[in-house]
């Protein structure tokens, strides 16, 4: 009797919550781990819709009493069986009620479920199943990585998997670099400022190329750099000026502040230069560049259409000279990266959207730091690769595997090699 008594009170509680469409609170469980507890699915029939010649009709299945029954029914079945009854759903458009049952450790929900079925007044029943969301999971937890262009055009995961430009030195040549910004924290490694007349505020040009090279990767913060591990040195040697007619900071330099830059950059061992800027040729400025050069570093320069030969210091002899876009004819020996649309740091802990060959130069520094990790203490040179069937493209994933030799990594699985681009 007192047996009875309990599952009548259990019955008439999932009887009450009904109305609201549920049959009993479901269990919580957290969407985020795959911990979940064993459960079954019992499917009770509904009695068949009827005509009832009174006022009460509604065209429903069922009625109240039969609801009780079944979950009496669903009640008696999980005891049974040893399971605990969590809760119920009626669905009317299958003709039946949904009853899910918790099985204890130690047993297996599929045998749970076939036992069920045996039970000619169950419809069938079935174990909880686990889906999951096929969104594609990203290899950063950068927020902003999924839209970087390097991402896509130069499968930056993969580039990875080879080199990161671990504890190799870019020196970036700019405007004053916000190294407290989120994404640059701790990436920072020497910093000097060449023009201190100017202030000492962080500026937008020079903090957004240090972040396309060297951003932090797996910081849960805007973007990802092509040279994650790579230490910088900031130079700076330019300012912003008043904004112009679109909201935009022109930065400049001058000769002086350029030229004590590059000594620091070639007296303190500099793997990489970027100079992300143009302007005349000048003989001082070409000496420091030939000896930089000498002495084996790197040296990147924005490609600028609107000068001859691209501007100074792309037009100079073993610089290598880079612009965002195919646009015209472009000169033999420069090469086009992404540099439209880039996610970039901006001072004040910001991120924002920049296009110009200053960030496409940026992109091929950080590929040098990759470059450079792979190929220390080796004399082979470095060379950049361009895509098949290209002059201009760099294919970064077989510039690094050329630099890298064999390996199993992704981006040389479905890498083709290419001859280099002609000077």
């Amino acid at each position: 009797m007192r047996a009875g008594l309990r599952t009548l009170l259990v019955a008439l509680a999932l009887w009450l919550t009904a109305a609201s469409g549920c049959l009993a609170a479901p269990r919580q469980i957290a969407p985020d781990t795959e911990d979940f507890p064993q459960q079954v699915l019992v499917f009770l029939r509904l009695p068949p819709a009827h005509f009832r010649g009174n006022s009460d009709y509604t065209g429903s299945y069922g009625d109240g009493l039969g609801r009780m029954a079944r979950q009496r029914l669903a009640a008696g079945l999980a005891r049974k069986q040893g399971l605990t009854l969590v809760t119920g759903w009626p669905m009317p458009v299958l003709g039946v009620d949904c009853y899910v049952m918790e099985v204890p450790a130690g047993r297996k929900p599929t045998e749970v479920a076939s036992q069920l079925a045996r039970d000619r007044r169950v419809a069938w029943a079935e174990p909880m199943a686990v889906f999951h969301a096929q969104g594609g999971a990203m290899p950063y937890n950068d927020p902003l990585f999924a839209a970087q262009p390097a991402n896509r055009l130069w499968q930056l995961a993969d580039l990875h998997e080879i080199a990161t430009g671990e504890n190799v030195r870019v020196a970036i040549i700019d405007s004053l670099i916000e190294a407290n910004h989120p994404d640059l924290l701790g990436q920072v490694e020497v910093a000097r400022n060449f023009v201190p007349e100017r202030g000492d505020t962080p500026e937008e040009h020079g903090t957004a190329v240090a972040g396309v090279i060297a951003a932090r990767a797996n910081n849960s913060a805007g973007i990802v750099g092509i040279a994650p591990r790579a230490r910088l040195m900031a130079l700076r040697a330019c300012w912003q000026t008043a904004p112009q007619p679109g909201n935009s900071w022109p930065t400049v330099c001058n000769t002086l502040s350029l030229a004590k830059a590059l000594d620091f950059a070639i007296s303190h061992q500099a793997d990489v230069i970027n100079l992300s800027l143009s302007g005349p040729a000048h003989p001082l400025l070409g000496k420091l560049l030939d000896a930089a050069l000498s002495r084996g570093i790197t040296v990147v320069g924005a490609f600028d259409a609107a000068l001859p030969d691209g501007g100074f210091p792309a037009s100079h002899p073993g610089v290598v000279a880079v612009s965002d876009e195919l646009s015209g004819t472009l000169p033999g020996g420069v090469f086009v990266a992404p540099g439209r649309g880039v996610p970039a740091t901006q001072p004040g802990g910001r991120w924002y959207l920049v296009n110009g060959s200053s960030y496409a130069a940026a992109h091929v520094s950080g590929l040098f730091a990759l470059l450079r990790q792979r190929n220390a203490g080796k004399a082979a040179p470095l060379v950049v690769v361009a895509q098949s069937g290209e002059r201009h493209w760099i294919d970064a994933c077989a510039s690094l595997v050329r630099t890298a030799g064999p390996c199993a990594c992704a981006c040389a699985r479905h890498v083709a090699y290419a001859a280099p681009a002609k000077p």
